[in-house]
């Protein structure tokens, strides 16, 4: 069906020297249906510098005007609405097909089927050159990963070359970008590099998804024979931004192609175009590192409008999470430490004390960097005091919150991040919505509410009405989960 060529690709090929039939051969394209399109762009005098900058439908329509188009009994959806509806949280082709199910029968106009929905959805996603969303959603995951090939640097007074790691992330829904240079491939460098991505995005996602390297992942058994098992400071980490790890499973790079597919584009964009400069400093390096990813995000699509900056700015970067207040304290874990009988450990040729009932035990030890920590007198580290006083702030049922959630930590710090995150939602909700969503929440029977009990409630306005709705939301819908979660359902 010549509707469905890449007349724009053909046009493209064309321009680069290759012959209808290589086109054919090369692209898998009848050659009737190659020749067809060059005999139309040739009739109308279009070349490739008249196309260059539209998209796979515009140049297809300009060819073959009224091509293609039939008329249909059905009532057609709103498509560019469609795809961009498909972009939001927990909305479905299935849901938009109910919706627009409900359209034709306010208008009285029939109704096409969810099947022809679906391939009508899809054949509109070739033809615009859009991607389809189906499978990735705006601000809900981001992919990291080390580039295999990497970069130098030169000592200038000893000519001594070291060698230099690039960490690579990319949001999968706009594919934007982000690489940090760094000296190894440590735990550290590791974290630093996540807290400067989280910074250069400006915002947070639900989802890491990394691959299966030490410095994260202690362990991934096979689906169904176990947890993954995170390292401590990457689960804090991720905690500190308000993220689960997922990583891909082992030997399964599809689980995170957008960064697989990043990681060869930065071969080219990074490594390929600085081969010709030499960089003495690694600030220096990561500055033009920066102008290089700068261009690439700004490079438009070939085959949809837009670029991958102009996406994620539009559409994913107004849905991600906000930032914490500051960023992660880099740390260093310390494993299976003996408490001597003096209720001291000790470590780096320091004593620590520890309370008297782990003598003899063995415990792990958190040693925070103080390089990493804010300048000046004005920052100050959480405690339960200045969480507490946030609450009060906040309303008295946020206080009964946020003391649930320190009466069912095993020890105090672990109730740090839980109560943060509640306490953080008043930065995208109103105070006043926040204090609102904790009273409903304390009215069931759930004896910790935490964020994930009380985002779902503010995302869904029912904090405004005080009132959670008796049925549960339709197939593929968002957060709601519907009276029976909040009257003794699964926590």
């Amino acid at each position: 069906m010549v509707r469905k060529i890449k007349a724009k690709l053909v046009l493209q090929l064309r321009n680069q020297g290759l012959s209808g039939r290589a086109i054919a051969s090369a692209q898998g394209i009848a050659r009737n249906s190659v020749q067809a399109v060059i005999d139309a762009a040739d009739q109308l005098n279009v070349g490739w510098d008249d196309v260059a900058a539209m998209s796979e439908g515009e140049v297809y329509s300009a060819l073959f005007p009224g091509r293609g188009v039939r008329e249909s009994v059905f009532m057609q959806p709103d498509w560019p609405r469609v795809h961009s509806e498909l972009a939001r949280v927990g909305v479905t082709l299935k849901l938009l097909h109910q919706e627009h199910v409900d359209d034709c029968g306010r208008a009285g106009q029939a109704v096409m089927s969810y099947d022809r929905f679906c391939r009508l959805y899809g054949e509109y996603a070739a033809v615009s050159g859009a991607s389809s969303r189906v499978g990735h959603k705006a601000g809900r995951s981001i992919e990291v990963d080390w580039s295999g090939p990497t970069m130098q640097l030169l000592d200038p007074t000893t000519g001594e070359i070291s060698k230099v790691y690039l960490f690579v992330a990319c949001l999968p829904f706009s594919r934007f970008a982000f690489v940090e240079a760094t000296l190894d491939m440590r735990q550290e460098s590791w974290l630093r590099a996540h807290t400067a991505m989280f910074a250069f995005f400006g915002g947070s996602v639900p989802r890491l998804v990394p691959d299966n390297l030490k410095t994260g992942v202690i362990s991934h058994p096979r689906e169904g024979e176990g947890e993954v098992i995170l390292n401590d400071a990457y689960r804090e980490m991720a905690a500190h931004y308000s993220a689960a790890v997922l990583p891909g499973r082992v030997r399964h790079p599809k689980d995170k192609a957008s960064v697989e597919n990043t990681v060869s584009h930065v071969a080219t964009w990074v490594i390929a175009s600085l081969r010709q400069e030499q960089f003495v400093s690694l600030p220096q390096l990561r500055g033009r590192i920066r102008e290089q990813i700068d261009a690439y995000n700004r490079q438009p699509f070939q085959e949809r409008e837009g670029s991958r900056l102009s996406v994620f700015t539009a559409e994913e970067k107004p849905v991600m999470q906000p930032l914490p207040a500051v960023p992660f304290e880099i740390s260093t874990w310390t494993y299976k430490r003996k408490v001597s009988k003096n209720a001291h450990v000790v470590w780096a040729k320091n004593f620590y004390s520890v309370p008297f009932t782990h003598i003899g035990a063995h415990v792990d030890l958190r040693q925070t960097n103080e390089a990493d920590l804010p300048e000046g007198r004005s920052w100050q580290a959480w405690d339960r005091a200045r969480i507490d006083d946030w609450a009060s702030r906040t309303g008295p049922a946020t206080v009964t919150v946020v003391g649930k959630i320190f009466e069912s930590a095993a020890i105090e710090e672990a109730g740090y991040d839980p109560a943060l995150a509640v306490l953080r939602l008043s930065r995208r909700f109103s105070p006043a919505r926040v204090e609102a969503a904790c009273e409903l929440a304390l009215r069931g029977p759930i004896r910790s509410p935490r964020y994930a009990h009380l985002r779902p409630i503010l995302d869904t306005g029912q904090d405004k009405t005080g009132h959670v709705p008796d049925e549960p939301e339709a197939d593929g819908g968002g957060y709601v989960r519907g009276s029976a979660y909040y009257a003794g359902g699964t926590r």
